[in-house]
């Protein structure tokens, strides 16, 4: 699974940095710095190509919060171990790594790490928080400050698909610190984080087979109906679920006291960069309980569910939940458009040798388009994405009867070119009829009812008729959350990524009894088909079946 454009042209590469290593000696004994490029793009197309129209400069003293990214150490010796992590056949099969492991042998050094500190503060920004894998220093700073310390412009533009501006870098960002970096989160505000899907249909009738006021679906309807089971409850696990706005906690109180059902999970909120954990007056926190509330559903026996909050920065919550390593089952029901999508991409790495999973929300646009906005990170390699259903069960609150795809769910091919993960190149992922790529990241992995018929208890009030794949994600969250508990009790650890696994079930003659296999609808450009498709992925989970095959 390796970044694309890290493959060709090595020979050449090599042949440069001796040219620009040697450059740089020769202007350091003359006394003179060398401005050093970030790994990373920044620069939006937008910006470049002139579709955002030019409106001001920023006002210096404005201050902004940036998040400096330094790069893995030893990248290649990474992906070498996680091929053996998650290979049954090695001797390192699920031997993950703690925070303090990992560092010492993919984290940025000590010295390099003082220095970025040190390139901050001697350039005016403040830092407000370092992080123990030694992987990102957060900072705030006027933009006087930032415009001196990465050589660039500050400047304001007009959005070119929303009524606002937006503010960019007019380059990209260039250092004299002498240490390199991965990526500068925070030099444009182009895309805002939005709730990958949430939506309400107050027209649509009610769901008859829920258990819910008006058969609306609560989240132990789905527990009942992908489970099935008692057995299991998640003791003993956690859930993170990234949030990009604080929730009222009264909100999922009062969901649990509506639907009459204990409520012992201890939910904790998490500020990863000085946000706001609350959530009252216009505030609006129907993604952030939702997910709580659909999360504990599943797994009631949990010990904690971890909301990380950044009101900013996905960066910033990533990189809390991995050096935190709680939370081995992870969660998001947001999307954006990043300027690079590699820039997750080591703590997404970290994620793996660790054993923590990131379930993404596919969406609610139906398929994607070439340049569909707010997928991202669902088309990450490192991510497994969720598309929906709609489901239907024998009866309120009873087992599974039947599944259709859910038209709104989000699949297809990555729009922002992430090459596809050698997970989707074995032979009978990819066909004609399912119209997947060869080449680029496929999307969904999985899926799990999403349609407008759930009840939650969200702002002050609840109600039904909401939907998205907003609910599969934190469904499935949940559902790891049981499997890792069953996979811990027999002494075998947590799953950890789970995508290698999933794809070989899929292939395998278990498919049949560990799927529901979706076969019905689609959602525009793609059809469901047998097996693997870009509506439903694999499907829906088949209760204790599916858990037994990944946590025998």
């Amino acid at each position: 699974m390796k970044r694309s454009g890290r493959r060709n042209g090595v020979a050449v590469l090599r042949g440069v940095a001796l040219l620009v290593g040697s450059a740089m000696l020769l202007f350091a004994a003359q006394g003179v710095t060398l401005a050093q490029s970030v790994q990373t793009r920044h620069l939006r197309d937008e910006v470049k190509n002139g579709e955002a129209k030019f409106v001001n400069r920023l006002p210096t003293t404005q201050s902004l919060r940036l998040n400096i990214a330094l790069p893995l150490r030893n990248e290649a010796g990474l992906d070498d171990l996680l091929q053996k992590l998650y290979d049954p056949k090695s001797s390192l099969f699920h031997q993950f790594l703690s925070v303090q492991e990992f560092t010492a042998r993919f984290g940025p050094i000590e010295q390099d790490y003082d220095a970025v500190v040190r390139f901050a503060e001697e350039n005016g920004l403040r830092v407000t928080g370092t992080s123990e894998n030694r992987m990102l220093v957060n900072v705030t700073g006027a933009v006087a400050d930032i415009e001196k310390a990465f050589h660039v412009k500050m400047n304001s533009y007009k959005h070119p698909t929303e009524s606002r501006n937006f503010y960019s870098a007019d380059r990209e960002p260039s250092t004299d610190l002498g240490v390199a970096l991965w990526h500068i989160t925070g030099l444009d505000n182009l895309s805002i984080p939005r709730p990958a899907s949430l939506v309400k249909n107050a027209k649509q009738g009610p769901q008859a087979t829920g258990s819910g006021p008006g058969g609306q679906f609560l989240g132990s309807d789905m527990r009942e109906a992908y489970y099935g089971g008692t057995t299991l409850t998640g003791k003993g696990q956690s859930v993170g679920l990234l949030e990009f706005a604080g929730y009222n906690g009264n909100d999922v109180t009062t969901y649990f006291t509506n639907v009459k059902q204990p409520l012992t999970v201890v939910v904790t909120g998490v500020s990863t960069d000085g946000s706001s954990l609350g959530c009252t007056g216009g505030c609006d926190d129907t993604e952030q309980v939702l997910d709580i509330e659909v999360a504990i559903s599943m797994a009631p026996g949990m010990s904690n569910v971890y909301v990380y909050v950044s009101d900013t920065s996905d960066v910033s919550i990533f990189n809390r939940m991995a050096t935190d390593n709680k939370a081995k089952s992870l969660s998001c029901s947001w999307g954006w458009s990043p300027a690079d999508p590699t820039s997750d991409d080591p703590i997404f790495k970290e994620f793996a040798a660790q054993g923590q999973n990131l379930f993404v929300a596919s969406g609610d646009s139906g398929a994607f388009k070439k340049k569909s906005r707010f997928v991202y990170p669902a088309d990450d390699a490192f991510v497994t994405s969720v598309g929906g259903t709609d489901l239907t069960t024998n009866g309120p609150g009873g087992p599974w009867a039947s599944e259709i795809a859910w038209a709104g769910s989000g699949g297809g091919i990555s729009p922002n070119n992430i090459t596809i993960p050698s997970y989707q190149t074995a032979s009978g992922v990819v066909t004609a009829a399912n119209k997947g790529s060869r080449t680029l990241r496929n999307v969904p992995d999985v899926a799990a009812e999403a349609n407008t018929d759930n009840y939650i208890c969200y702002d002050g009030k609840c109600a039904g008729g909401w939907g998205g794949t907003s609910f599969a994600a934190p469904r499935w969250a949940g559902y790891l959350a049981l499997l890792n508990q069953q996979s811990s009790g027999k002494g075998r650890g947590t799953l950890g990524f789970i995508n290698p696994a999933i794809y070989g079930i899929g292939l395998g003659s278990s498919y049949a009894t560990d799927f529901h296999d979706i076969t019905s609808g689609s959602n525009g450009t793609y059809s469901t088909e047998k097996g693997y498709d870009l509506v439903t992925g694999w499907g829906s989970p088949n209760g204790v079946s599916l858990i037994n095959a990944l946590a025998p």
